[in-house]
């Protein structure tokens, strides 16, 4: 392959990131297509030559290209051609054009140096394209290895066939001595032909199916285990490149990472916990908006060798981390679980590229190191235990169906875990969902409507909060200074990510997973928030039985056996069992402005964490909460919508006689309040006359006169006086919920 050279760094310039010939006959890297005064990246349309002085090759922006002189001829503006078209035009009566008259034609080039405008600013220094291995070399490896992957998928194609003819050959043997059984008892008049040799029928069936699905199972297992080996006997080879090549090259080294003051490994280091935390390296994700741009667009396209990928990926790639994020939003965007792939798909194809994702013997943990290692990081597989789908809190360990796999990755110094299969999400708008929905194929990648969505909190996830979800069958790679057992993560809190991007914490850290109740059925779970996020965060929750979907006790939705509250930047979930059945507390959380709460849309809620709630005796019967609207009970909520100060109860229960009064300071001008009385077996109709609200200037004041003693629930609802009608109706918006005990 003959290479061209970059005029900028003088470093050979690959088809992957060759930017030219430039009408000058000069190529550049992507990464050095940049202005040489300020460093400007610059595209075919957007770069200038310097027309005072033809012997400057330069490349420069429109702000800093040198000044033309008064008697110098226009620029001739060639950007709408094609760099091969520059080249002709400038070649003297090609095909009958006339030549340009440039400045080599003016016999003033003396004048014109004598004049020639000085630089403003210093060069710029520029480390040129970062590829430690050479391109050529990179490509030959990578193709001995897909010689080697050809012979292992042969092997296996082999495989199944013998499997499949030995199950048929099985199966058929089975069928003919079973049938042959039936037979001789229907002649001897056992059994009824009909109803039983269908009932035969179904289950041979049933039990060849469920055979050959263990068979299935056993197979993929095995395949997806000697193509992990193989990957990883591969990936020390991609290594060893990068190893030779840092060896023989210290230069990039000392041009990429001097500011760093640091060198990447030449073998893997031994796991040890990370030198700080995720969010002393980032704590917003628009730091990596360049790299995500462009894995997004590399994912759109199609690429036919990993070396020519990787090398698109990581054009802009500054460090390891910028690495290792490319790598891990091209996975998570190319949404691999729905890819469609041929029945006969070319080795050297862009879809052959990913035929182990067709096979499913490779997944995302191990295309990820695969990746890794053509960009030269050290990458592990990790294997071990996850709370994953269809776990609850107490689940035991005690078998394989919650196996899982994920990645570690070398990055500036430490290792940090990558989930990729987890981070992946991938949300259809709901116009073009309903579409999709009546087509049997998936979205494709390259749809405009597809929002590449995906979870930052699986790319760099630091141990204390990934030991919560992930348990490794080696202690080392808990990564933890104080490593936990099997039974300690069993008894951890079931949580999820959007946990710890809400920066919730328990108050009590040693929470467990179990929550045994006291015997009036009464526990309590309380979250601490930050005080930057508490305004923002909305809260839900639902209670059901264990052991079933069931949500409802003798006819009583279960959600009403819970009370939330909220004190300072406390969420308080108290629980009153109604049975010493075993129940399932799951909580919900979203991000949500006071703006778009108050518009009525709904809210979606993600779960955030979950507990098992056990209650062994009960020595009191439980009575439901009055059927209020859902939500937070006390006036917190007031406040964050509408600005109301309570002046005179500020806790969500209240004790009172036969009357009561409840008084609000509005910090914003509200135009009306209306309040709605509840209590369990009575007709809220009977209640409508009990409440009566009056605004006297900035306060409110609710005035109740209760019929019976016991317990109530009040709502308030309110709305801003400046928000204009929606739909022409005046929305009204709950904003308070009290529980008030009477003794009247």
């Amino acid at each position: 392959m003959v290479k061209e050279n970059c005029y900028r760094c003088t470093k050979p310039v690959y088809p992957t990131d060759k930017v030219g010939p430039l009408k000058d006959s000069t190529f550049f890297h992507h990464g050095c297509f940049k202005c040489y005064i300020c460093g400007t990246r610059l595209a075919l349309k957007t770069y200038f030559n310097n027309r005072n002085n033809i012997e400057d090759k330069e490349i420069y922006c429109s702000n800093h290209v040198p000044n033309a002189n008064p008697h110098d001829l226009p620029v001739l503006t060639n950007r709408n051609k094609s760099s091969t078209d520059i080249i002709k035009s400038n070649v003297r009566g090609y095909k009958n054009h006339p030549a340009d008259a440039g400045i080599a034609d003016l016999k003033i080039a003396h004048a014109i140096k004598a004049t020639q405008v000085a630089k403003p600013y210093p060069k710029i220094i520029h480390g040129g394209a970062n590829y430690v291995v050479d391109y050529d070399t990179q490509t030959r490896l990578e193709l001995i290895h897909r010689e080697m992957e050809d012979k292992l998928y042969e092997e296996f194609n082999d495989e199944r066939q013998r499997e499949m003819r030995e199950f048929e050959k099985e199966t058929k043997e089975e069928w003919e001595k079973a049938l042959d059984e039936f037979a001789k008892k229907y002649h001897k008049g056992q059994i009824k032909e009909n109803k039983s040799k269908d009932e035969l029928i179904r289950c041979l069936t049933l039990k060849r199916e469920k055979k050959l699905e263990t068979l299935n199972m056993k197979r993929r297992e095995r395949e997806r285990m000697k193509t992990a080996e193989l990957v990883d006997k591969q990936a020390m080879e991609m290594l060893e490149l990068f190893r030779q090549a840092r060896n023989n090259d210290n230069s990039y080294e000392q041009n990429n990472e001097s500011q760093y003051n640091y060198q990447y490994p030449l073998t893997p280091p031994p796991p040890t916990p990370p030198l700080c935390s995720k969010k002393h390296i980032y704590t917003e994700t628009t730091i990596f908006e360049e790299i995500d741009k462009i894995a997004i667009s590399v994912a759109q396209s199609d690429v036919c060798t990993f070396t020519d990928l990787i090398r698109y990926l990581t054009i802009n790639a500054q460090n390891d981390m910028d690495k290792a994020r490319a790598i891990y939003r091209w996975i998570t965007v190319k949404n691999l679980n729905v890819m469609i792939f041929d029945n006969n798909i070319e080795t050297d194809t862009p879809m052959g590229l990913l035929r182990g994702i067709k096979y499913g013997t490779e997944s995302y943990h191990v295309l990820f190191k695969r990746l890794c290692a053509y960009a030269g990081l050290h990458c592990v597989v990790i294997r071990g235990y996850s709370k994953s789908a269809g776990y609850q809190p107490g689940y035991k360990f005690d078998d394989s169906r919650f196996r899982n796999t994920w990645n570690a990755v070398y990055l500036d110094g430490s290792w940090r875990f990558v989930q990729c299969n987890w981070g992946a999400r991938h949300l259809v708008n709901a116009k073009d969902s309903s579409n999709n929905n009546n087509n049997n194929n998936p979205p494709s990648p390259k749809d405009s409507t597809l929002r590449y969505e995906y979870d930052d909190h699986y790319f760099m996830t630091d141990p204390e909060e990934f030991i919560y979800e992930f348990f490794p069958l080696d202690e080392e790679w808990q990564l933890l200074r104080k490593p936990i057992t099997l039974q300690q993560f069993e008894n951890l809190p079931f949580v999820r990510s959007l946990f710890f991007k809400y920066g919730l914490k328990f108050v009590d850290p040693n929470i467990p997973a179990i929550i045994n109740s006291d015997d009036s059925g009464a526990a309590t779970i309380s979250l601490n928030i930050k005080h930057s996020d508490s305004k923002f965060l909305i809260f839900h929750y639902n209670l059901r039985f264990f052991d079933s979907d069931c949500s409802e006790i003798n006819g009583y939705n279960m959600k009403r056996f819970v009370m939330q509250s909220s004190l300072n930047d406390t969420i308080i979930f108290r629980v009153h069992c109604p049975s010493t059945r075993p129940m399932l507390l799951d909580v919900f959380a979203n991000q949500v402005l006071p703006e778009h709460y108050l518009t009525g849309q709904p809210i979606k809620f993600k779960s955030v964490c979950k507990f098992k709630i056990q209650c062994k005796n009960l020595s009191v019967i439980m009575v439901p909460l009055p059927e209020c609207a859902s939500g937070e009970w006390g006036p917190p909520k007031a406040y964050r919508l509408f600005e109301l100060v309570p002046l005179t109860h500020e806790d969500p229960i209240i004790t009172c006689g036969q009357h009561l009064e409840i008084k609000f300071k509005m910090l914003q001008p509200l135009a009306e309040f209306v309040c709605s009385l509840h209590k369990n077996n009575v007709d809220d109709r009977r209640l409508q006359k009990c409440c009566k609200t009056f605004i006297y200037g900035d306060e409110v004041s609710i005035r109740i006169e209760f019929p019976d003693e016991g317990q109530y629930g009040l709502d308030i609802y309110t709305r801003n006086s400046k928000k204009p009608n929606i739909n022409g109706k005046q929305l009204l918006t709950h904003c308070c919920k009290y529980l008030i005990n009477s003794r009247a």
